[in-house]
């Protein structure tokens, strides 16, 4: 009991209840349900955006300190195996581009779903190129004729007049794989029981590695056509 305006107050600072101040007792009323439910996911709703600020401050704070230190030196690889981690592995790889993404894609596997693989990719192509990354796109004809058409009007709108974007067809491709900042590369590795199933991704870091395939995209590059993405969409 000599506890309860302690409470009282509490619930009164939280806009709970009301107060008759001038009573002796001092009398106290609760605001209706409704209010008061109002009033507490507000509160609430400040606390985590508060919480959410102090998070990101602190994150920001955290990548400035780790891109200062000293980058990995020499070969490293990684793998991920299966489709879903495959995807993930590369979405990835294509988020931590700082200057450019060469993209090389053949057939997709009979795994992928290419209406959500497509949209996140164009998620990852447009992040990149409002980070100043550039992004060249080679891919197989036959795989332009199985995207869908609202897809392909996506590309279109959000890609198509992009500086540093350009897109382009080879029937020359073999495989699919991606070129970041010339030093690092990612392979898509068949299954080798079907050949139409993707098996793995592997994502090789090596300078020399990187340079020869570089060299194997511009020749095919330089022998590919431009895509039409007004041609291409509906």
């Amino acid at each position: 009991m000599g506890r309860i305006y302690d409470v009282l107050n509490g619930l009164e600072g939280n806009g709970l209840v009301r107060s008759q101040a001038a009573s002796r007792p001092k009398k106290y009323v609760a605001v209706e349900p409704d209010t008061a439910l109002d009033r507490l996911v507000e509160t609430r709703k400040r606390e985590l955006e508060q919480q959410a600020e102090r998070y990101e401050s602190v994150a920001a704070d955290l990548v400035d300190d780790l891109d200062a230190a000293d980058p990995v030196e020499g070969q490293f690889w990684t793998a991920a195996v299966g489709p879903d981690e495959t995807v993930e592995l590369l979405l990835e790889r294509l988020s931590a581009a700082d200057e450019e993404i060469r993209y090389v894609a053949g057939l997709p596997s009979a795994q992928i779903d290419i209406h959500t693989v497509g949209q996140r990719m164009l998620d990852a192509f447009e992040s990149a190129l409002d980070r100043g990354v550039s992004v060249s796109v080679l891919i197989d004809p036959a795989l332009v004729e199985t995207v869908p058409n609202d897809l392909r009007a996506a590309y279109a709108a959000r890609l198509g007049d992009r500086e540093g974007y350009e897109s382009r067809t080879s029937t020359a491709i073999d495989g699919t794989f991606t070129l970041v900042d010339d030093e690092e590369v990612c392979i898509e590795v068949p299954n080798p029981l079907d050949s139409g199933e993707a098996f793995a991704l592997i994502d090789f870091k090596d300078a020399t590695f990187a340079t020869d395939v570089r060299t194997v995209f511009e020749k095919q590059w330089a022998n590919s056509t431009p895509l039409d993405f007004q041609r291409n969409a509906p």
